[in-house]
């Protein structure tokens, strides 16, 4: 085996064990809560992630992603937080709740696609809204499939994402 293959072992288990930290801490979390869901764990590109998801309807589950998703937000942070208790290691891990962030994502994704093709037309920076980390992550990255480039300005929490010409 390769140095990059066992490199690349070593990170998928590592994100894998995130995962399942994670995972735990969550179970516990909707213990205490008495919500009932289901934990699904994936690695989707250098990160760890993470949803709870459930068969029924979602309605309880909404309690956890909150209005625009800050309880979502907050509990990402105490989860990547269990994790690097239990690690030592910052955690990158992505959590999602009820399909808020794939939904969100595809919304973003869309928007990131429209305002490269008007920057285009125009030859005109736009300035979006203040988004989340994430938010703007998903932006960047439709922004740069479309062959732009964009960069994030201001402090948080009115970081906003521009993009170039």
């Amino acid at each position: 085996m390769t140095d990059t293959t066992a490199e690349g072992t070593d990170t998928l288990t590592r994100l894998e064990q995130e995962g399942e930290i994670a995972a735990d801490y969550l179970e516990g979390l909707l213990d205490i809560a008495d919500l009932d869901g289901d934990i699904d764990m994936d690695v989707e590109g250098d990160r760890a992630a993470v949803s709870i998801i459930s068969d029924g309807e979602s309605r309880d589950l909404q309690k956890l992603v909150g209005r625009d998703g800050e309880v979502l937000e907050a509990l990402q942070e105490l989860t990547r937080l269990a994790v690097q208790r239990e690690t030592g290691d910052r955690s990158r891990l992505m959590l999602d709740i009820a399909g808020y962030r794939a939904r969100k994502r595809q919304e973003l994704t869309a928007l990131g696609t429209r305002t490269a093709e008007e920057v285009q037309q125009t030859g005109e920076p736009v300035k979006l809204k203040p988004m989340s980390p994430f938010e703007r992550k998903v932006v960047h990255d439709a922004v740069a499939a479309a062959g732009l480039r964009s960069e994030s300005e201001g402090e948080e929490p009115q970081r906003c994402v521009v993009v170039l010409p």
